[in-house]
């Protein structure tokens, strides 16, 4: 059974920086899409950044150009570095492999940035 774990969450001051780590745990097929979702205090879960197998990245518009998405496909793993953190980026952020027709969710990290 394949599980992602998270991890690199924390408190973190506004204008400081934070990176995230998913690894995917048991047997799991190769993925094609490793992506990173948020859900804000009070808010729907919204999209973050994707990441495809090839290499190409798409970012949300609130995100572009202060956060990053990379992946080790070797190791299973996808990394989300936050730089310019605002208080707006405080949320619970999870992970999201899809694999075939199967996709896959962690169970999420807590991400709270002060002002």
């Amino acid at each position: 059974q394949v599980q992602l774990v998270e991890s690199g969450g924390g408190l973190v001051q506004a204008g400081g920086s934070l990176k995230l780590a998913c690894a995917a745990s048991g047997s799991l097929l190769s993925t094609s899409y490793m992506s990173w979702y948020r859900q804000p205090p009070g808010k729907q879960r919204e999209f973050v950044a994707r990441i495809s197998k090839g290499g190409q990245t798409y970012y949300s518009d609130s995100v572009n150009g202060r956060f990053t998405i990379s992946r080790d496909n070797a190791k299973s793993t996808v990394y989300l570095q936050m730089g310019s953190l605002k208080a707006e980026d405080t949320a619970i952020y999870y992970c999201n492999f899809i694999a075939g027709a199967i996709t896959y969710w962690g169970q999420g990290t807590q991400v709270t940035v002060s002002s």
